[in-house]
């Protein structure tokens, strides 16, 4: 199949007119010439979602293939074409289902490309937990989570933990061997978090929110991430972080940003009561909050809708598209693969119109 003239997002990050080749994989692009990026349409590499704890109503910590498979077309009807089901903290028999779930899914024609789990919880801290139930949190458990890898099909691709609890730092070393390790609601010093990434964690949960603040003479966890070069995860849905924040983040790691969903099972619903981990959450003109009002609770976006958020608060398009899809992949270790238009790499595409309205997905090389 051929798509022609079209702009073009290449590896190097600079849209270009080109024309592309592809079956299940891009076999060529032909390039004519670097034009107005403010003229579509956009063909950009399906978006990487490595933080999505559900949609449509169905989370990713219940097991349910069904929910699971209804999830992954809902992604990809949205351009995301690759994800990781995220979990929360929940009773580890839960987990344990979650992983079978993973390890038994095959993935439909129509659906997102199933690239394991994100492990979020867990090994917390009380005072960072937001809203993770704080009877369930608990310090980093190797045997735990040498469990449920292996009930995933050895398929937990990321682990969150805060680095201050104790057996953090053998924790964080030997997981690494096999996963990536986030930094994640976390109370962490600039110091510790510092130790966190010397001992393998590669990476930081949702940065900003559930960590210490960015102060001028305590950095914590921010300051951290910026001198080890971890990948950082924003969440740019109007709520979790303030337009200067966002701004900031692309200015600080504009090759280690991340953008993610954080997406609830509410994701895709009208405004309303649900729940979330068991903790009761109400969702008003979007924002999902626990009932008591004490912490966001997650997010109701798609990632695509965080690439036009982001590009609203004046990031420029290649680079939010970049941060939705490249950087993720990087992050996984999957850099070359996924998250990239170059030949070789999946055919995984969206075309999109002015506006940044899918107007076709493709998943290696179908459309869907």
């Amino acid at each position: 199949m051929r798509i022609e003239h079209v702009q073009v997002l290449m590896a190097d990050g600079v849209f270009r007119k080109a024309s592309v080749e592809f079956d299940d994989t891009i076999r060529s692009i032909e390039v004519s010439e670097t034009i107005d990026v403010s003229v579509g349409p956009y063909l950009i590499p399906g978006l990487v979602d490595v933080h999505t704890h559900g949609a449509l109503g169905g989370d990713h910590c219940n097991g349910v293939i069904e929910d699971l498979q209804k999830m992954a077309l809902f992604y990809a009807e949205n351009g995301t074409t690759s994800f990781l089901a995220t979990t929360l903290t929940t009773l580890e028999e839960k987990l344990e289902g979650a992983m079978c779930a993973v390890a038994q899914y095959k993935r439909q024609t129509n659906g997102a490309r199933l690239l394991g789990v994100n492990l979020e919880g867990p090994f917390f801290s009380y005072e960072k937990r937001g809203a993770h139930p704080a009877d369930l949190l608990r310090n980093p458990d190797l045997a735990m989570f040498e469990r449920l890898f292996k009930l995933s099909g050895e398929q937990i691709k990321l682990v969150c933990v805060s680095p201050e609890l104790d057996s953090a730092m053998e924790f964080i070393r030997e997981v690494s061997q096999v996963a990536r390790v986030s930094v994640a609601h976390s109370t962490a010093d600039y110091k510790t978090a510092m130790q966190a990434f010397a001992h393998g964690a590669t990476h930081v949960t949702h940065l900003f929110n559930g960590m210490s603040p960015f102060a001028h003479r305590e950095p914590g966890i921010v300051g951290a991430a910026f001198d080890a070069g971890a990948f950082v995860e924003v969440v740019c849905d109007g709520y979790h972080l303030h337009p200067a924040v966002v701004r900031a983040i692309f200015t600080m790691f504009p090759q280690c940003a991340c953008l993610i969903s954080d997406s609830l099972a509410c994701t895709g619903l009208q405004d309303g009561n649900y729940e979330s981990a068991g903790l009761p959450i109400v969702v008003r003109n979007g924002l999902a909050m626990l009932a008591d009002g004490s912490s966001i609770a997650g997010s109701t976006i798609t990632l695509l809708q965080g690439v036009r958020i982001a590009v609203s608060l004046g990031i420029p398009l290649a680079q939010a598209v970049t941060a939705a899809s490249t950087h993720p992949a990087q992050a996984l270790g999957m850099e070359g693969k996924i998250g990239v238009l170059k030949p070789g790499a999946c055919a995984d595409m969206i075309l999109l119109d002015n506006a940044l309205c899918i107007q076709k997905v493709f998943i290696n090389g179908k459309e869907i």
